[in-house]
């Protein structure tokens, strides 16, 4: 026998060396389209983030300007509210202008001989009337007269102290009447 060795093993190693090359490229290839591909869907995704914050943006910018405007909105409400009121007053007291000069005219046409006012409170409708009285009958007719007066309504006394600094029956009194707004036929 001889001693002849016949290696049929290099084509086999070439074919296996062959074969990995080819994987090798193939792993790479794979490996390339696998980054192209990922980088495609990161830049996808980081416009579609960058549009939206972006978009973000813009509404924060227009809330914050819609915020000021209805701020402003609400500033010019409440000065309208402010003027509508005053415009209210004003409005009350020239059409109660004629009225509180009827009135106090009503006044001086009621007060009885010998009864002089000190001093007239008006809140609302009600007046509280101070004055002094020559005799307790004078008061007694102050109040008829209220009485019988459009203009007043519901008169009471609610204090009679005699005063003789004033004269010798003369009484410090107090009373309250109700102010009444007659119909135009009725102050005639």
């Amino acid at each position: 026998m001889s001693d002849i060795k016949i290696n049929l093993l290099p084509w086999r190693d070439e074919l296996r060396e062959e074969k990995k090359k080819e994987f090798i490229n193939v792993i790479v290839g794979v490996l390339a389209i696998a980054g192209v591909l990922i980088f495609a869907v990161d830049r996808f995704y980081t416009g579609n983030i960058d549009t939206q914050v972006a978009r973000n943006k813009f509404i924060t910018t227009e809330i914050e300007l819609l915020e000021a405007r209805i701020g402003q909105i609400q500033l010019l409400q409440q000065k309208r509210g402010e003027l509508l009121s005053r415009m209210k007053v004003i409005q009350e007291l020239q059409g109660n202008r004629p009225v509180i000069v009827r009135l106090f005219d009503e006044l001086a046409r009621q007060l009885s001989d010998r009864v002089f006012f000190l001093s007239i409170d008006f809140k609302g409708k009600q007046l509280a009337i101070k004055g002094v009285a020559e005799s307790n009958n004078r008061i007694s007719s102050q109040l008829r007269n209220f009485s019988e007066s459009v203009w007043f309504t519901k008169p009471n006394v609610t204090q009679i102290d005699a005063n003789p600094e004033y004269g010798p029956q003369a009484s410090l009194f107090s009373l309250s009447v109700e102010q009444n707004t007659p119909t135009k036929e009725e102050a005639q």
